[in-house]
């Protein structure tokens, strides 16, 4: 998948672009419809599928009192996400107060100054300077240009209209089954692998550490996951969400104990996927009652995998 941070960057290209614009923070089922009209326009027209998206989330920098304190995926794990829904070219742009300030239609006059063919909306996406850019202002502008624009009316689940505010929610309320609807997969983050305090190891269950930046995360407590490495080799583990109050952590953490794996992972970053709860995070009066229960955690997420 090639990359493209710049706008100016993409006339060079040479080819047609169609082009799915937003801000598709969690890729979810109705983000995936407007993307899958991108994809579809290349290829019955030829050409590259596009996405073009922003970082950061531009109500952080717009209404910053307003946004939302964690995202539903990394820009690195959006860019893993889209590729798989199949995204040929992304475009991660970066949102400052700049940028917040140029008009809609100097927006699209760098953007058409490549060659594009298709863009694909929501049909109530709204950007440029006081969000005067609209969907009037995208047909009026594709009749002058020469693209095809393709609104997409929201999904609905439910009665009510998939969004990443109700995927959030769901989440923190730790039901991963409706967020997994709204999704169109499991719920998972992304992150780095970090250098810890290596206890897990002297009581014979060594963790990973996991930093996943802002990433929405579900209630603390003990879960049974799949995290997918580096090399592509998708593998199960018990996770331990929380502030270890056991070994009197001081902050909130996410802990991984990858089955049957040998190896160093610091510096990698993989991707863990929710899949069960288990238990709320408990304070144990010894290290050998913490590791008493972590043996029959590990054994309850090895059942619950079927490993």
């Amino acid at each position: 998948m090639l990359t493209c941070k710049r706008l100016e960057e993409l006339p060079a290209l040479g080819v047609p672009l169609h082009l799915a614009l937003g801000v598709f923070d969690g890729v979810h089922i109705g983000h995936q419809e407007v993307i899958s009209r991108a994809v579809k326009a290349a290829e019955k027209k030829g050409g590259l599928a596009g996405m073009l998206t922003f970082d950061p989330h531009p109500i952080r920098v717009i209404a910053p009192e307003k946004a939302p304190t964690s995202l539903l995926a990394t820009l690195n794990h959006k860019a893993e996400i889209v590729r798989d829904l199949g995204i040929q070219l992304f475009i991660p742009l970066h949102f400052d107060a700049a940028f917040a300030a140029m008009e809609a239609s100097e927006f699209i006059e760098k953007l058409t100054a490549a060659d594009i063919a298709t863009i694909a909306v929501g049909e109530d996406w709204r950007f440029g300077h006081n969000r005067s850019g609209d969907v009037p202002f995208l047909e009026r502008e594709a009749k002058l240009r020469g693209f095809h624009l393709d609104a997409v009316p929201p999904v609905m689940l439910d009665g009510d209209r998939v969004s990443s505010t109700r995927i959030r929610q769901a989440i923190r309320d730790g039901n991963l089954e409706a967020a997994q609807r709204m999704l169109g997969r499991p719920y998972s983050v992304s992150g780095t692998v970090v250098e810890g305090r290596k206890l897990g190891r002297t009581i014979g269950f060594p963790t990973a550490n996991v930093a996943t930046g802002d990433a929405q995360l579900p209630p603390d407590g003990v879960w049974v996951v799949e995290t997918l490495l580096a090399d592509g080799r998708k593998i199960g583990g018990v996770a331990n969400l929380g502030m270890r109050p056991t070994v009197d952590g001081t902050a909130r953490s996410l802990e991984v104990h990858v089955f049957d794996f040998s190896g160093d992972l610091y510096g990698q970053e993989f991707e863990l996927q929710f899949e069960k709860y288990l238990r709320p995070e408990i304070k144990f009066p010894s290290l050998d009652a913490l590791r008493t229960q972590i043996q029959q955690d590990a054994e309850a997420a090895r059942t619950a995998l079927g490993i």
